[in-house]
């Protein structure tokens, strides 16, 4: 054997050490993601166990690490061997789906917290809920919308720019010249249903039908406009190109259609399901679907992953669901004064800068209180419930 070829398993014998423990160190709280269903929980720990963007993955360290995700089945160990620079778009997906599902539901009881050592990431109990469905939709979105920047950004060996779109085209504007980079939106979609939906596939259940159609409806709703630029930025003269919005714009598109979600349940063949509701004509085709209705989040349950609502901030003066009777389930709200620290008095300066004060205030913030536990309600007799009401 030649020098160079030592040299080479050398290499990739010590990236077989390296990775490991400069990468994987999240694996054992990820262990339990081998549990089927656990999409969420891989798109975390991808996060977690990808190396840098920078870093230089061999033929054999990239097996090294796909074969160290927990959660991959057999198809999805492929693609991530086959195509290692794709996993990286998927991991930077998941910090931004993780991050955007969390910004929707932030005044919610349910605000898509994750669950530290839980290998469903968000808890068991949304597995078949609502809230599962829009976890399943906005991850497939993610994981759509991180591809399909990478490819436009030049990042990926395997695609580019939409190649078809060239030459003439029209809208309701009238006509206009293709030009530019157009995002490769259709291959974004392509390799997140090869990859997200290879495990629901595996098994034909409620909950597997449920997440394989939410995951469509996640990719198929990736927003894209034409944008364009023409004389005096009129766009008389038009060349346009497709680029995906802000992500933004996805998330609030796809918590409206959770705000609209249909229960379902499994038609008697197995290969479809049928609308709960006997009353319901339309067509579930692009609403989001569940099997089972959430539970209310109130109170911390870490059997079912269940964070609740104790401690969380809420809306003293809104009737919505981020007022303190709905958020705080009934519990009532601690009120405590909270220095903050803003910029105000901001002023523009020539050229070409804005210049801004630091300014305090003390405002009142108000917090849910505890819940009370099931043997601290036992323990309390009625003499001593009585008691505290007549001090």
């Amino acid at each position: 054997m030649s020098t160079k070829q030592d040299n080479w398993i050398l290499e990739e014998r010590n990236r077989r050490t390296i990775y490991p423990k400069a990468f994987l160190g999240c694996q054992g709280t990820w262990s339990g993601c081998i549990v089927r269903g656990a999409q969420v929980c891989l798109a975390v720990s991808l996060r977690c166990v990808w190396p840098p963007q920078e870093t230089y993955i061999g033929a054999l360290g990239a097996r090294v690490i796909c074969d160290n995700i927990p959660g991959l089945v057999n198809k999805q160990r492929q693609l991530c061997q086959k195509h290692p620079d794709l996993m990286q778009s998927i991991s930077d997906g998941a910090k931004e789906w993780i991050k955007e599902c969390q910004h929707q539901f932030r005044q919610q009881r349910w605000n898509c917290s994750t669950m530290d050592r839980d290998h469903t990431v968000f808890g068991r109990v949304i597995l078949r809920s609502k809230s599962a469905a829009f976890v399943y939709a906005i991850s497939s979105a993610g994981v759509v919308y991180a591809i399909t920047r990478a490819c436009s950004q030049g990042e990926l060996k395997i695609c580019s720019c939409d190649s078809h779109k060239r030459g003439l085209g029209s809208d309701n504007n009238g006509e206009f010249e293709w030009g530019g980079c157009s995002d490769n939106i259709n291959f974004g979609i392509k390799f997140a249903k090869a990859f997200v939906d290879a495990r629901e596939k595996m098994v034909k259940d409620a909950r597997a039908l449920m997440n394989l159609h939410n995951n469509r409806c996640g990719r198929m709703i990736v927003l894209h406009n034409c944008k364009c630029h023409g004389v005096s930025g009129s766009c008389s003269l038009r060349t346009c190109w497709l680029a995906m919005s802000d992500f933004r714009l996805t998330g609030d598109y796809l918590h409206k259609k959770y705000n609209n979600a249909i229960e379902v349940t499994m038609n008697q063949d197995g290969t479809g399901f049928m609308v709960a509701d006997k009353d319901f004509k339309g067509s579930t085709k692009n609403e989001l679907v569940y099997v089972e209705s959430s539970p209310d989040y109130c109170i911390k349950d870490p059997k079912t992953g269940t964070l609740g609502t104790d401690g969380r901030e809420c809306n003293k003066f809104s009737r919505g669901l981020d007022g303190c009777e709905v958020m705080c389930c009934g519990r009532g709200y601690d009120t405590m004064p909270v220095k903050r620290v803003t910029s105000c008095d901001c002023k523009f300066k020539w050229c070409c800068s804005v210049e801004c004060k630091v300014c305090e205030d003390v405002v009142d913030v108000h917090i849910c209180k505890p819940s009370m536990r099931p043997e601290q309600k036992l323990s309390r007799r009625p003499g001593q419930i009585s008691a505290r009401l007549t001090q």
